[in-house]
């Protein structure tokens, strides 16, 4: 073979070492292990927060997990017992799943109890965090819990000081709380603190059940004076089902006085305006801070996000009781029903 047929013959320079490259590349791609599979756990037992979960899976699926694929949810099966959210808290952490997602309040105490001396991180939605050893501070939670707290005293202010501004005349504004709520004392402390310079009142009504609300407003209603002008909707159970809230706005259209609600879907059912997050919303947010988690942050360096609130009037209801909404408050108004 001549020296000009072998040149011509002769791969070019460094193509030996692109090829072992190459072939390394592809052996690797051959042989890599399968996308890690993340499970979360979900708790929680709070029909009326539906919205929080489905905005949490999906924002989830926005950020690239696929149920499936590279995500799995570990659900439990719902209990109205606390002591049953407790075990269920704990079957999630005996499944070692990855994180667990709880919302609200209840769920998240008990998600937090069920994983110390583990692990496994916990990212709540809509819980109370406020007034709690569950972290250090907002700006770093410390331990293995973050997520997006329930702003309960500048919801339950807002809540007072949109009443005031809707019906001026409304000086005795009613509160009939759970009086073992996890939302309670923080809601109270800030009602109590705010009423004074509003000029108002707040008429406890201290109870454990609906039964109890029922049974004091049933007592008013015998009376010639209430004793109340209008009615504020508590951050509890009692007060944020549709069987308890359907007590108080029974009450406030028999007697025609405003009812202010916490969750959007009150202004359909009496409330002439709700305030509050969006639940869709702060289950993404939840996500994010998920996201973070399974991307490698430790849960306690990650801040507590606070969630904006909303408004929501029913203007029918409040032309009904003769009552003027505040342009300046319609203009911040996430929803109008006329």
């Amino acid at each position: 073979m001549s020296e000009q047929t072998s040149s011509r013959l002769r791969p070019p320079k460094g193509w030996a070492l692109l090829t072992c490259m190459g072939m390394i590349a592809l052996l690797a791609g051959g042989c890599s292990p399968a996308s890690k599979v993340y499970k979360v756990g979900i708790l929680t037992d709070n029909p009326n927060f539906h919205a929080i979960g489905d905005g949490f899976k999906a924002r989830m699926t926005m950020l690239g997990y696929a149920v499936g694929k590279n995500l799995v949810y570990v659900e439990q099966p719902p209990g109205s017992d606390p002591a049953d959210l407790l075990h269920q808290a704990k079957a999630l952490v005996d499944q070692k799943v990855n994180l667990i997602f709880s919302f609200p309040a209840p769920e998240t105490t008990a998600a937090y109890a069920a994983t110390r001396g583990t692990s496994i991180p916990v990212v709540c939605a809509y819980a109370q965090l406020d007034g709690t050893n569950m972290i250090k501070s907002g700006r770093e939670p410390g331990g293995n819990l973050t997520g997006v707290r329930y702003p309960g005293p500048e919801t339950v202010s807002k809540r007072l000081e949109t009443m005031v501004a809707i019906a001026p005349k409304a000086r005795r504004i009613m509160i009939g709380y759970d009086k073992n709520g996890p939302n309670t004392a923080i809601a109270l402390g800030a009602l109590r603190a705010l009423a004074p310079s509003l000029g108002v009142k707040l008429v406890e009504v201290p109870v454990t059940d609906r039964a109890d609300l029922a049974a004091d407003l049933s007592a008013r209603a015998r009376l010639a004076d209430i004793g109340l002008d209008a009615i504020l909707v508590m951050p509890d159970d009692i007060n944020a089902s549709p069987d308890g809230f359907a007590v108080l706005s029974g009450f406030a259209s028999d007697h025609h006085i405003p009812l202010a609600g916490g969750l959007p879907w009150m202004i359909q059912k009496g409330a002439i305006f709700a305030n509050g997050p969006d639940l869709a919303t702060v289950g993404g947010l939840a996500a994010a801070s998920a996201d973070e988690i399974l991307s490698g942050t430790a849960a306690g360096t990650i801040p507590i996000v606070t969630p904006n609130q909303n408004l929501y009037f029913n203007y029918r209801t409040a032309k009904a009781l003769r009552l003027t909404l505040p342009e300046g408050l319609l203009a911040q108004a996430t929803q109008i029903i006329r």
